[in-house]
């Protein structure tokens, strides 16, 4: 598609460039996921499994206890469906609670709870509301209170946060019309005017931005005398001149988000505003996000038990052919999915929650790879639900409860969940993010021996590093402590764990090889083979699931009552994991990668256009794309400040 004037024309080369500078670049910490990627299984980073201090533990239970309460007695879930808007009464209930403040230190109003119990408290209420969850997700992981924690001013701390903690909404705003992923196209500009910036520009599907007072907005800079330009976060006031709310946006789910299209008209911000320096935007948002990522899978976490309560209860109910179903051995391997794939989710989150609390480890790879499996795994097992359901898992829970029957509503979470594969980067996106992290360590010693541009004495040095760099590495690839009948003894117990961690050393280590044979074998063609990354990524976040439930299940074995119970979770999520495992790496060699891309290149070309022939397009007319030209609103402006 050509660029509209205001659009910036980006080559791929330059907009790889621009995400790649937006990269954290170091490794100043060490990291599970890296390692097992490399093909080092570094159990000891993640085991025994760290646990909160007594006093924060005990601060987020009293607030959970509380959250509950309010879920239990305010919350009408089937309300906020059937209005497709979450009652004023309610959000403002929220923020008496402090829940708005959860992620937010005391010292500015806020609760100051740590990751583990944010995320506790958000798969809690995301179980009495998916919106609500959004709501509230989007305006601590994503909106004003994270960037300003990690990058803000003194002044710009004391200013925001305490308003963020009680009073008002934020909103984070990236997504342009015609720019999702590829950020170094944003048109949206902040032109530099005295004190001030002016921003122009149009601004997509803005979660919480039809109701927001703050917003986190990402503009472009242009690039003047004093000033270094690009890619710039600016807090905008949402109530400033200039700022409108063109749409409430409306979706298959989560029918109560406040999501929007924000357009800004030579809206002035003070410099004052500005978060970090000209051009850290990006980077910005790449920081927010690594542990910000991690709200959206402790919602699947809580979508997961709900799933599971649902199953279990009805398959217990329902009989056919003189038993219940759930003895019916094709409806008992979907409730075994279930159970251990939620067990698993759980140990992903807490172990990754609690990584970050502790800032031991850098946990860009495992947040990401934990939202990624956390959105697959939990859209399966919400859809799994709806079979075992039945017909009543396609019904709505309105009209079950009109004809008599438990109001159950497994459709809708179908519908909420499955923009989770999508939020906060898409899990095509999260694959190719994650790979590119997977790889770092190939790329910084061999990165110049496959780049076009760099001159022959470059590349002559780049061959040196790589070899010293290998000949230390690949000996390592060949034996580990998978291949030891005793190895990991410390995981057999009444269930025996340890076969499952050593096939994990073992296939993390295959992993390496086949990373490194793939390098070799397509060099700088490696970043097209995106089938082939993506597939290597799902084996990484199968065995980063595997290691967090083996270590969750010893962990528990030493301090509940039910320990035994979660070693069998353990050892069945992982028999399962296996078999994905084992498939991904035979298609990682045998799979129809090249025949998929000769039939895009028919389809988009019209060869196969015959095949459309015999039916009726009801899409309505317009364009592909709305049109996003900077300039005054000629729409009602729907902003709703709630107060």
């Amino acid at each position: 598609m050509s660029a509209t004037p205001h659009q910036p024309t980006v080559t791929e080369r330059e907009a790889r460039q621009v995400a790649e500078a937006a990269r954290e670049q170091d490794w100043r910490k060490p990291s599970f996921a890296k390692e097992l990627f490399l093909g080092r299984f570094r159990l000891d980073l993640i085991h025994p499994h760290p646990l909160p201090p007594d006093e924060d533990a005990q601060r987020g239970e009293e607030f959970l206890a509380k959250l509950r309460d309010f879920c239990e007695t305010k919350i009408d879930s089937a309300r906020i469906e059937r209005e497709a808007l979450i009652p004023d009464e309610v959000i403002n209930g929220l923020k008496e609670l402090g829940a708005f403040g959860m992620k937010i230190d005391t010292k500015y109003g806020g609760l100051g709870l740590t990751q583990v119990y944010y995320n506790k408290a958000l798969a809690l209420v995301g179980s009495a509301s998916p919106a609500i969850g959004a709501l509230l997700s989007a305006h601590q992981s994503i909106g004003v209170p994270q960037p300003l924690k990690l990058f803000g001013t003194q002044e710009q701390k004391d200013t925001f946060l305490p308003r963020c903690a009680r009073t008002d909404i934020s909103a984070f705003l990236l997504t342009e019309p015609d720019v999702g992923s590829d950020p170094a196209r944003l048109a949206t500009s902040a032109v530099p005017d005295g004190d001030d910036y002016v921003l122009d520009g149009v601004k997509l599907w803005t979660t919480n931005g039809v109701v927001a007072d703050l917003l986190v907005v990402m503009a472009r800079v242009p690039k003047s005398e004093g000033h270094k330009g690009g890619i710039t976060a600016f807090v905008v006031e949402a109530g400033s001149e200039g700022v409108t709310v063109e749409n409430r946006n409306a979706f298959m789910g989560l029918r109560g988000l406040e999501n929007g299209v924000t357009r800004f008209h030579q809206v002035r911000v003070p410099a004052a505003n500005r978060i970090g320096a000209e051009g850290a935007g990006l980077k910005i948002a790449l920081t927010t996000l690594n542990t910000g990522r991690l709200s959206l899978p402790a919602m699947c976490v809580g979508a997961g038990k709900w799933c599971l309560k649902i199953a279990r209860e009805w398959s217990a109910a329902r009989e056919q052919w003189g038993k219940p179903v759930a003895f019916h051995e094709a409806v008992g391997a979907k409730i075994s999915f279930i159970a251990a794939t939620t067990f698993a989710l759980e140990a992903v989150l807490d172990l990754s929650s609690q990584m970050a609390d502790e800032n031991r480890n850098d946990i860009r790879i495992e947040a990401a790879l934990a939202k990624l499996y956390g959105s697959e795994m939990a859209w399966l097992m919400a859809d799994e639900l709806v079979q075992i359901r039945g017909g009543r898992g396609f019904e709505t829970a309105e009209s079950l409860a009109a004809r008599g029957e438990r109001a159950v509503p497994a459709e809708q979470i179908l519908r909420d969940l499955r923009i989770n594969r999508i939020f906060e980067g898409s899990t095509e996106i999260m694959h190719l993010l994650i790979a590119r992290e997977a790889v770092d360590a190939h790329l910084s010693v061999a990165g110049d021996l496959i780049d076009p541009d760099k001159s022959l004495s470059d590349k002559a040095k780049a061959g040196a590093n790589a070899g010293v760099f290998y000949a230390k590495w690949l000996p390592k690839l060949v034996a580990g402590p998978g291949q030891l009948p005793r190895s990991y003894g410390e995981f057999n117990q009444q269930v025996d764990l340890s076969p499952h961690l050593r096939y994990v050393e073992r296939s993390a280590r295959k992993l390496a090889r086949s990373t490194f044979y793939a390098m070799s074998r397509w060099q700088g063609r490696m970043e097209t083979k995106q089938g082939f990354l993506g597939r290597i990524v799902d084996i990484g976040a199968e065995l980063f699931a595997m290691s967090a439930a083996c270590v969750r299940a010893e962990h528990l074995r030493t301090t509940e009552e039910y320990g035994r119970e979660a070693y069998q979770l353990a050892d069945a999520f992982c028999r399962q994991s296996r078999i994905r495992v084992d498939e991904l790496f035979n298609r990682l060699w045998t799979n129809t990668d090249g025949v998929d891309r000769n039939v895009v290149k028919g389809v988009l070309s019209g060869t196969y256009e015959w095949l459309e022939q015999g039916v009726i397009d009801p899409s309505g007319e317009g364009p592909w794309i709305a049109d996003a030209t900077p300039g005054p609103a000629n729409k009602e402006n729907v902003h709703r400040p709630i107060r």
